[in-house]
């Protein structure tokens, strides 16, 4: 459903990423759960109405990669149609497959399917976990802005026993001491809130600003990524921004935008490492701390490689910054790992690799 959302809007999200573990002494350690632990996961989204979704899998030293891991550990099974994101509970993994309606739910380090949810699942996007529970978002009738949900699953059976209405477009979902926050990019429209969810219904929404996506949870405030109206939008276009959110109070405590007299600049994806937060605006990466008084107007360093047209899935992780680019949806992608400057030159490429068609977003199975 990415595919499509970059048709109609002409830009697409991707999610926070933060580092796993700090403890890379105790991972060097630790016995590999199955093969496709120790690694990175790249979620490959496919092309719209072609069911060639896909997960790929990269070793953390980057020596060992295989694609379609779904695929060969299922007998050749098809992941369905547009791979929407992944969400992690104990040793297993939920893919959530947008255009399928459905999520599939397997073994986080072996890939072995348990079981596939399609009950009361409608265009789903993201999902979070609490209190024993799944949480997932749905779009329902994309074209209908009255019937978006979230979907409550026990995770004992792997079933929908609940679903909870929200406003249109909710987007990415994120936990903290048993409440839930989705952000509302708005579906088809664009959207400007984020609801809190308590006890399985509806609790607040809190205004922030324009096509909210990101969502992380650092030292108590809750990052709202923003990314602003574009210029095709009958409100717009709109600067995009970072958003705090006090938690103990679910009221915006703070924001971080572009200086004033600066021109309108949209956001692209985002990702927070540690107390800074890096960004993309077309095809340039940039960085900023979380406590500074305005974002930046220099990058960090820009994308070149290949004549990357634009930056798609985008990744912080333990120093490394992991890029995507899809090379169109009809061919393999191809993803870029670059030195994040924390531990070296901010910049420099340590590896790429040739994945599946649509890689669109990195998740750390450490």
């Amino acid at each position: 459903m990415k595919f499509t959302k970059l048709i109609l809007s002409l830009f697409a999200g991707a999610l926070f990423f933060v580092s796993c573990s700090d403890d890379d002494a105790a991972d060097a350690k630790r016995i590999p759960l199955g093969g496709y632990d120790l690694g990175i996961l790249v979620l490959n989204e496919g092309n719209f109405n072609d069911g060639n979704a896909s997960v790929s899998y990269l070793s953390e030293d980057f020596s060992t990669v295989q694609n379609d891991i779904f695929s060969i550990v299922n007998n050749n099974a098809s992941l369905g149609d547009v791979a929407q994101s992944i969400g992690f509970y104990n040793d297993l993994a939920y893919i959530v497959v947008n255009n399928s309606n459905k999520i599939e739910v397997v073994n986080r380090y072996t890939f072995k399917k348990i079981q596939t949810i399609t009950t009361q699942i409608r265009n789903p996007r993201y999902i979070a976990f609490a209190n024993g529970k799944g949480y997932a978002t749905n779009w329902g009738d994309a074209g209908n802005p009255n019937d978006d949900y979230v979907a409550v699953i026990d995770l004992a059976t792997n079933t929908v026993n609940n679903t909870i209405p929200v406003a249109e477009g909710p987007e990415q979902i994120v936990e903290n001491n048993g409440k839930l926050y989705v952000s509302h990019a708005g579906g088809y429209n664009y959207g400007n809130t984020v609801s809190v969810i308590a006890n399985d219904a509806f609790l607040t929404a809190v205004a922030v600003g324009d096509v909210p996506r990101e969502l992380q949870i650092v030292d108590g405030n809750l990052w709202v990524s923003c990314k602003g109206l574009p210029s095709y939008a009958a409100d717009g276009p709109t600067s995009g921004k970072f958003v705090k959110i006090d938690l103990a109070t679910n009221s915006v405590s703070g924001q971080l935008q572009f200086p004033t007299g600066t021109a309108t600049t949209n956001l692209g994806n985002s990702a927070i490492s540690g107390s800074n937060v890096f960004y993309t605006i077309g095809t340039s990466i940039y960085k900023s701390a979380l406590n500074a008084a305005s974002l930046p107007q220099t990058p960090l360093f820009g994308v070149t490689n290949d004549n990357i047209a634009s930056i798609y899935g985008f990744a912080v992780n333990n120093g490394r910054i992991y890029v995507s680019n899809v090379f169109g949806f009809d061919v393999s992608g191809k993803i870029y790992v670059f030195d994040s400057g924390e531990n070296g030159t901010a910049g420099t490429l340590l590896h790429s690799q040739t994945v599946g068609v649509g890689p669109s977003a990195f998740y750390f199975n450490l």
